[in-house]
């Protein structure tokens, strides 16, 4: 498993658990031996079990899973997703951990999912955005995939987004795009260029400097998409973002724009309930 993952779980362990789960230890035996079982209590689409396997993994070794339901899948009130066993205290310190990213992961994967479902007869992706929560960004944007849709750039590092601020410090289109084209030469970077337009003078502009891979049109309404697409040509990707909505998303998947990005799949998603419930007999 790649290794920012494995950074993230390290951290996150470190962040919980610090210098020891009293709780767990104070009150059970060293030795104690449990089982337990992932207990979903929505319906949605199920994400991040792969991660819960590495989780477990790198605390304890020791700790066993039996997977019953897979990332990606419908999942219902009452399901069993997993059961792991092993040391009782391994389990508790850390549950939480694995509950917290697979709720968020999972209602990521969910949404996802309806809106991907919306758009499925045309030819549009839908794309999520850098508007993550800051240190998770890798799970959340695995949890978009896991629910069909696609990933943007990673971060700033990975692609050149040219946005409005970007081009009013720039100095305007023209420079803010040669500029960009000569950097990427001077340091010998391959990354492709996408610029943002909030107008047809500003497409105008784009068109007459040329030298970009996409072209990305901010706030424009699905009419104005449909004559900005017959004005490009097909010369550029084109993608479709600004406050788009599962109201709207269906008229600009319509105007056969290539990608339309929406921020809200990793900041107005709603976690899916699930909980990790002792499976003990006595």
């Amino acid at each position: 498993m790649d290794k920012v993952v494995d950074e993230i779980i390290l951290n996150a362990l470190k962040e919980d658990i610090g210098p020891g789960d009293h709780s767990s230890l104070a009150s059970v035996p060293k030795d104690a031996k449990g089982k337990a079982k992932l207990l979903v209590k929505d319906s949605g689409i199920l994400a991040g079990v792969e991660l819960a396997e590495r989780i477990f993994e790198l605390y304890d070794p020791n700790l066993k899973m039996e997977i019953f339901i897979q990332d990606g899948t419908k999942v219902k009130p009452g399901d069993i997703a997993f059961t792991v066993e092993g040391s009782s205290i391994s389990i508790l310190s850390t549950e939480r951990l694995m509950l917290n990213f697979m709720q968020r992961m999972s209602g990521i994967a969910t949404l996802t999912s309806t809106y991907v479902s919306m758009v499925k007869d045309y030819s549009t992706k839908l794309l999520d955005t850098r508007k993550t929560t800051p240190g998770i960004r890798y799970m959340e944007k695995w949890a978009v995939r896991i629910g069909g849709g696609y990933n943007h750039r990673y971060a700033l590092y990975d692609m050149v987004m040219l946005k409005d601020n970007h081009i009013d410090y720039a100095g305007g289109i023209q420079p803010a795009i040669e500029k960009t084209n000569q950097y990427l030469k001077e340091k010998n970077l391959d990354l492709k260029i996408e610029i943002e337009v909030r107008d047809f003078d500003e497409l105008d502009q784009v068109l007459k400097t040329g030298n970009v891979d996409r072209i990305m049109l901010d706030n424009f309404t699905p009419s104005d998409i449909e004559t900005a697409l017959e004005i490009i040509d097909n010369k550029y990707e084109t993608e479709a973002s600004g406050g788009i909505t599962d109201e709207t998303l269906v008229e600009y998947a319509k105007t056969g724009v290539d990608f339309i990005s929406i921020g809200a799949l990793t900041h107005s998603f709603k976690s899916l309930d699930m909980s990790l419930k002792a499976d003990f007999k006595k």
